[in-house]
């Protein structure tokens, strides 16, 4: 803290920039009252009456922390970190806590270094996880092996590094696996974020005695709440494929409990829907919607997160506090008028004075699929199959044993039982899985992607195999992304040539593009409720019950096995 800041504080100097008169947002004290915001360099100098060398006139607003997404995986935006930053900024969010497990489990170290560098100076806070869980489980094929302690261990010593990310190897955390073990212990003196949805009874007390400190992945309030009662923070996530915000926070507000341990994440949103709900700001609006004081969800927003992990003088305004703030007109509506960020009001020539280049270009080639012909994408038809049930709005998905469509023992999808097919792309296996999916509801053509998490691998659904083919095909030649094919022709693409994940093109061209794809896939009969890509992204992720499809099969994760 500078002498200046001090004599700021004090009124004995100028500040650089007063807000004036506006309707303080307290979260100390959780109070709502009218004064002056005093901020110097990029630090909040002090709350009170003041004056500046510029002063804006904040009469009838309210100023209230910048929101902070609790957790969150860039590479799911498709953009670069700067990109990315550029994009949610305006919707008010000044700081994530981001996990890039995506893009080590493609590229390990490379990928890990890459984020950390593309994160390094951009408009937004940036603290990093280091992936926990790469590969995600044993039987994934991805492109970087294994990430252990000893490679985690040297990345420490970076100050944006807050700690271990999403333990999404829960079973090995319960089963006291040494590996994982090893990986708790290295970070025992740091944050260590969790994920086991579904666990409950003395799991849920295990998990957090073996150091895990919160959980994203509670569906319902029955689960939160349990957590909640064993310590564990709550991260009530809003992204594109999963939505728990409000069977959360209704049944939270039912059971009159105290949410000062919740805060909200988005996990992975796109471009598209922040462009068209908000990011962080839409889970306030919606939170205050069912009943949720407005003080309340603006902490979970802001403080509650910056207490979680840990970050210094964020989360709130007070003198101390770094300059990130949000002026908005209306609480309940959550739209800023305009947003500070350390002290400098953003805007797009403050924004357009940041840039980034991509140092290593091994990156931009990640797709090393074998030659695949429509013979690797038969499947049995048995007298009764197994098929994974999609569940709107939600990653969960259904195991269910019926009859399906076909010919001469051969499955032949329709519009109501799908074709589901994942190839592993970084030239390790070659193995190709395919099975039934249903509830998907694509007619007339494929949608593809290597979007895959964890591992990444190629995945693809359609309702004839000349077209989940014919998409799979220029997969490869675009060097990953998104791909849309029908009566054998690609009809659409995306190209995310940073490992297959992330585009080098400004936010607002992929967000226009993706726009276009969802609705495209849309009008080919993909149903509401269903992500056409984000949804399917996660169909080979066997860390999340009930049935998933990987290279080398489908997978029961409730009792962790491949099915024959």
């Amino acid at each position: 803290m500078g002498k200046s800041t001090i004599q700021t504080a004090k009124g004995v100097m100028l500040a650089d920039l007063v807000l004036k008169n506006g309707n303080v947002l307290n979260v100390f004290t959780e109070e709502i009252y009218t004064a002056d915001v005093a901020i110097t360099s990029n630090v909040i100098a002090g709350v009170g009456s003041y004056k500046g060398e510029r002063e804006i006139d904040c009469t009838g607003k309210y100023i209230v922390p910048g929101f902070i997404d609790a957790h969150v995986h860039i590479e799911s935006s498709m953009v670069t970190p700067l990109e990315f930053a550029k994009h949610i900024i305006r919707s008010g969010t000044t700081g994530i806590v981001a996990d890039p497990h995506e893009i080590v489990n493609v590229s390990g170290k490379k990928g890990l270094d890459f984020i950390l560098d593309a994160s390094e100076n951009i408009p937004v806070n940036t603290y990093i996880m280091i992936p926990s869980s790469v590969p995600a489980t044993d039987i994934d094929t991805n492109g970087a092996g294994k990430f252990l302690a000893k490679d985690m261990l040297p990345y420490k010593a970076n100050p944006r590094v807050l700690g271990l990310g999403e333990m999404m190897r829960f079973v090995d955390v319960l089963n006291e696996q040494k590996e994982t073990i090893d990986k708790l212990e290295a970070f025992s003196d740091m944050i260590i974020d969790g994920h086991a949805p579904g666990i409950t009874g003395k799991d849920v007390q295990a998990y957090r005695a073996a150091g895990v400190i919160d959980d994203h992945e509670c569906a319902t309030a029955e689960e939160g709440l349990e957590k909640l009662r064993a310590g564990f923070w709550i991260l009530v996530r809003e992204g594109s494929g999963a939505r728990n915000l409000e069977s959360l926070m209704k049944g939270f507000m039912e059971a009159g409990i105290s949410l000062e341990q919740c805060m909200f994440c988005t996990d992975d949103k796109h471009l598209e829907d922040i462009e068209k709900e908000g990011h962080i700001n839409a889970c306030i609006r919606k939170a205050i919607a069912m009943g949720v004081p407005a003080i309340k969800a603006y902490k979970m927003a802001s403080f509650n997160a910056a207490r979680a992990y840990q970050i210094k003088n964020a989360g709130a305004i007070g003198p101390g506090q770094q300059a990130d703030i949000v002026i908005v007109g209306d609480l309940s509506r959550a739209e800023p008028s305009f947003v500070i960020k350390s002290g400098k009001i953003v805007d797009e020539e403050w924004l357009g004075s940041f840039h980034y280049e991509l140092k290593d270009e091994s990156l931009l080639q990640t797709v090393n699929v074998g030659s695949l012909s429509l013979k690797d994408l038969d499947f049995a038809q048995k007298e009764v199959n197994h098929v994974i049930e999609l569940v709107p709005n939600q990653l969960l998905t259904l195991h269910k044993e019926e009859r399906i469509p076909g010919d001469n023992g051969k499955f032949i999808p329709d519009s109501e039982y799908a074709k589901l097919v994942v190839a592993e792309r970084h030239g390790r296996s070659g193995k190709v899985g395919v099975c039934p999916i249903k509830g998907y509801g694509i007619k007339n053509g494929a949608v593809a992607t290597t979007v895959s998490h964890d591992s990444h691998n190629m995945i693809a659904v359609g309702d004839n195999d000349d077209d989940i083919l014919c998409a799979i095909k220029e997969l490869k030649k675009i060097q990953g992304g998104y791909v849309i094919a029908s009566g054998n022709r690609i009809v659409d693409e995306l190209p995310l040539t940073i490992g297959g994940l992330m585009s080098m093109d400004k936010a607002v061209h992929v967000q226009e593009r993706t726009s276009k794809m969802v609705q495209t896939a849309r009008n080919m009969g993909v149903r509401e409720g269903i992500d056409p890509f984000i949804t399917l992204s996660f169909m080979a992720l066997t860390v999340i019950p009930e049935l998933r499809l990987t290279e080398a099969g489908i997978f029961d994760v409730t009792n962790m096995k491949f099915l024959t």
